[in-house]
């Protein structure tokens, strides 16, 4: 019901009934006094009743009138104030930024330090920062940002690469003394593996890429954190897949080592994926640009 009615119109009614007088409200609106007599009798009819009982020298409001500019006006200055906060919280740099991103290294060391810096700059920005791990959809979630690894699905979002990590076979040296050293990755069967998210391991010749080769691996522990397999690799009990940046202290110490010397594991990439938006908030453009200009230094 009343989903015909003219806003307009009774933003029209409001403004001669605050000024008293058609002259002055037409000059307000900067339309003539005869568009504003239209509007009025067109709401007069929707409604149904007479507003405003004027002549040609005098115009006073209604009983109806009267109710009627007390709840509409209170109405105006609602709908302004959401309007004023609406278009202030998109256009400035303020209100709150929902994010989801992998765990581990990337999500607790990387971006964890990118976002205390965004907000130390920031002061009127707050960040919702998830760590989920299943793969979240960013409208259903209501998600404004996601920091994703690997390579994506074809969909409606925006992705920004920012880096590509380097993944690498280890183990510790005392395990390889015990197990033997595998020179190819088929060789992997016979082994103890620590498994991560996924139990196929690819690899990529680096003499000649179009050699490949992908084992199904086994292990007496699965586990999708990386802090917790690259533990037991430590403890040597078998061969993990991980970044190079997981473990960059660990293999200068020769604490790990890597596995083989001709076979590589393909590069995992790292995006900034975000929704299309015409109207996109000041707060998410500024995040996007500071992550996008800085991402690469929280490494060095």
């Amino acid at each position: 019901m009343y989903q015909d009615l003219n806003l307009a119109d009774v933003r029209a009614f409001t403004v001669i009934a605050e000024l008293g007088s058609f002259t002055l409200a037409a000059e307000k609106l900067a339309c003539s006094r005869s568009h504003l007599s239209k509007q009025l009798t067109q709401l007069e009819a929707y409604l149904g009743v007479t507003l405003i009982t004027r002549t040609t020298r005098a115009q006073r409001l209604t009983d109806q009138g009267e109710f009627f500019y007390e709840r509409c006006q209170h109405a105006l200055d609602v709908m302004e104030q959401a309007v004023a906060k609406t278009v202030d919280n998109a256009q400035n740099l303020q209100g709150t930024i929902n994010i989801n991103c992998v765990g581990g290294y990337i999500g607790e060391e990387i971006v964890t330090r990118l976002v205390n810096d965004f907000i130390g700059t920031h002061p009127n920005i707050s960040i919702n920062l998830d760590f989920s791990s299943q793969r979240v959809d960013l409208v259903l979630d209501h998600f404004d940002l996601v920091f994703r690894m690997g390579e994506l699905e074809d969909s409606g979002l925006i992705a920004r690469k920012l880096i590509d990590i380097k993944n690498c076979t280890l183990a510790a040296p005392r395990y390889l003394e015990h197990k033997g050293q595998p020179v190819h990755p088929k060789e992997l069967h016979d082994h103890n593996c620590i498994i991560g998210s996924i139990n196929h391991w690819s690899f990529l010749h680096n003499a000649d890429a179009q050699l490949k080769a992908e084992v199904a691996i086994t292990g007496k522990l699965r586990c999708k954190n990386g802090r917790v397999i690259k533990s037991s690799a430590l403890a040597g009990h078998g061969i993990v897949r991980l970044p190079q940046l997981y473990c960059v202290d660990e293999l200068s110490r020769g604490e790990l080592v890597h596995v083989f010397d001709e076979w590589v594991i393909p590069d995992t990439p790292l995006y900034l994926l975000y929704n299309k938006d015409k109207f996109q908030p000041a707060r998410l453009r500024e995040f996007i640009g500071f992550t996008t200009s800085h991402f690469n230094d929280y490494f060095n």
